[in-house]
């Protein structure tokens, strides 16, 4: 699958032993600000490896999500999700302006990527047709204004918001998967994934300074 590159000025990678997967979510570079752009770009590859991390837990515990258009209106949904949730994040931590630079970018990123593998796993769609990247960004203007109806605090989204997306999931999958998806999802899915970005928007956009590499292996004994 397709990913930002390296020259998105991605940060550091960052361990989450909870779902083993590679997050980079520390900078390179430390001690001062980044542009929303540059966090924008950070956590868009953030909430695309989450998204797929999620699609494979899903199927690892026999959901049947098949590669094709099922899977696409999967990940559409979870990045949709997602984007809402660092967006509601952001608020907390931007300004208005700042915010709205750092949300557009953001949500442009993650259409752009699920675009090139879009294009890659099931062709560009035929002329006239809205491309995949169009498709995208039109469910998450949809579905904004069903979101802002929910609740954000300090512990993440509320009841309300979660179950949302367990629902919209539970209608694409089969009829023998429809009964359990909605646990799966608010139970386990969603608190691993939210664990992640919390964590790497912290990340992202601290300024904090962080000892040399031979420093800090120093300090630890290695």
């Amino acid at each position: 699958m397709g990913r930002p590159s390296a020259a998105d000025g991605l940060p550091h990678v960052r361990w989450f032993d909870m779902a083993n997967i590679r997050i980079k979510s520390q900078w390179f570079r430390t001690g001062t600000a980044k542009s929303a752009q540059q966090t924008a770009s950070a956590m868009a590859f953030i909430v695309w490896r989450v998204s797929q991390n999620m699609l494979k837990q899903m199927r690892s515990a026999h959901f049947d999500i098949d590669i094709g258009l099922q899977y696409f209106a999967f990940t559409r949904e979870v990045l949709v999700f997602l984007t809402q949730v660092v967006d509601r994040m952001a608020f907390e931590r931007m300004g208005p302006e700042e915010r709205a630079e750092f949300i557009t970018a953001l949500v442009r990123r993650v259409a752009e990527v699920l675009q090139e593998n879009e294009d890659d796993l099931l062709g560009q769609p035929p002329a006239g047709q809205p491309s995949h990247y169009e498709v995208f960004i039109d469910l998450f203007n949809a579905l904004a204004d069903h979101y802002a109806d929910f609740g954000f605090d300090a512990q993440g989204p509320d009841f309300g918001f979660v179950r949302y997306l367990g629902h919209r999931i539970e209608a694409l999958m089969p009829q023998k998967d429809q009964r359990w998806v909605l646990d799966q999802i608010m139970a386990t899915e969603v608190p691993e994934a939210l664990h992640m970005i919390q964590h790497a928007m912290q990340d992202v956009l601290s300024t904090e300074v962080r000892a040399p590499r031979a420093a800090r292996a120093g300090a630890s004994g290695d």
